[in-house]
C-alpha cells in the first residue's frame, strides 16, 4: 500500500515544496489548507486548524479514503512583527492559535490513529527563531520555541508506540511568508525607528534566503527516516548559528543579536 502524508499549510512555500517531495517519493499526500483550490498532483482538503471540529472531520476524511496515516507535517503557520508594547495581546494569541495550537489540534487528532497503527511520524515546524529570539518579532519567536519544547515531551510520550516525533528548524527561505507577515508599526516613532529597520533587515534576508524547494526537499527527507532526533536545523550556515547558541554566554549572544535587529 501506498504510505499517506498530511501536510498543512501545503499550497504555498515550504509546505508544498514538502508535499510535492513526498509525492514524488511515493506518498499519496493530503494538504490542508484554508484555500478552497489546492495543488495539481495532490488531494487537497479545505481545514481551517484553528477549528477542532474541522481538523477532526479532515482527518477523519482522510482515514475514510486511504485507511492509514504514515506522516504529519505541521507547517501552517503565519507571522507578526511589532514592539511587545505596542502589539494587541489578542494578536499575539491569535498567532499561537494557529502557530501552536493549530498543530496541537492535528496531533491530537491523529495521535490515536497512529498508536492504533503502532507506527507513525510527525514533523512539526519550528523555526531558527526559536533558540535565537528575534527583537520586534517575539510572540513568533515564542510560539515557535514552544514548538520545540512539547516536541520534545511529546517524542517520549509516544515513543513506545512507535510513533516519532521531531521539529525542523527552517532559517531565512525565500517564499510568501514575507508578504504575508502582518506587521504593526504602532509606536516605531517612540522606538526612534527601530521596528521598520528590524523587520526591513529580516525581510531582506529572507527575499535573499534559502529556495523552498531546498527546504522542501529537507523536511520530506526527515519524515522518511527510520530514527529521528529531537531537532534538526536547515542549513549549514543555521546549524552553525544554532551551535553558537549553546556554546556562547548568554549575556553576548543577546547583544549581537541586538545589534543585527534590534539597532
Amino acid at each position: 500500500m501506498r504510505k499517506v502524508a498530511i501536510v498543512t499549510g501545503g499550497t504555498s512555500g515550504i509546505g508544498k515544496a514538502t508535499a510535492l517531495c513526498l509525492k514524488d517519493a511515493g506518498y499519496t499526500v493530503y494538504e490542508f489548507s484554508r484555500r478552497a483550490e489546492g495543488v495539481e498532483g495532490l488531494r487537497h482538503v479545505s481545514a481551517d486548524i484553528t477549528d477542532e471540529a474541522a481538523v477532526r472531520a479532515a482527518v477523519a476524511q482522510v482515514m475514510e479514503e486511504a485507511g492509514q496515516i504514515d506522516v504529519l507535517v505541521n507547517n501552517a503557520g503565519f507571522g507578526i512583527s511589532g514592539a511587545v508594547e505596542f502589539t494587541d495581546t489578542a494578536e499575539a494569541k491569535r498567532l499561537f492559535d494557529v502557530n501552536f495550537f493549530g498543530m496541537v489540534r492535528m496531533n491530537r487528532a491523529v495521535l490515536p490513529l497512529m498508536r492504533q497503527q503502532g507506527y507513525g511520524r510527525i514533523v512539526n515546524l519550528s523555526s531558527v527563531a526559536a533558540p535565537i529570539a528575534i527583537p520586534f518579532q517575539a510572540y513568533y519567536s515564542a510560539g515557535k520555541a514552544a514548538v520545540n519544547a512539547y516536541t520534545a515531551a511529546l517524542a517520549n510520550e509516544v515513543r513506545p508506540f512507535g510513533i516519532t516525533v521531531c521539529a525542523v528548524q527552517p532559517g531565512d527561505i525565500k517564499t510568501g511568508f514575507t508578504a504575508a507577515r502582518e506587521k504593526l508599526t504602532v509606536g516605531d516613532d517612540v522606538y526612534e525607528g527601530r521596528i521598520s529597520r528590524s523587520v526591513g533587515r529580516m525581510e531582506h534576508d529572507e527575499q535573499t534566503g534559502m529556495d523552498p524547494a531546498a527546504a522542501g526537499r529537507f523536511i520530506a527527507r526527515i519524515a522518511q527516516k527510520k530514527t529521528v532526533a529531537p531537532i534538526y536545523t536547515i542549513g549549514f550556515t543555521y546549524k552553525l548559528f544554532t551551535f553558537l547558541v549553546r556554546i556562547l554566554p548568554g549575556r553576548l549572544l543577546n547583544w549581537l543579536v541586538g545589534l543585527l535587529y534590534a539597532s
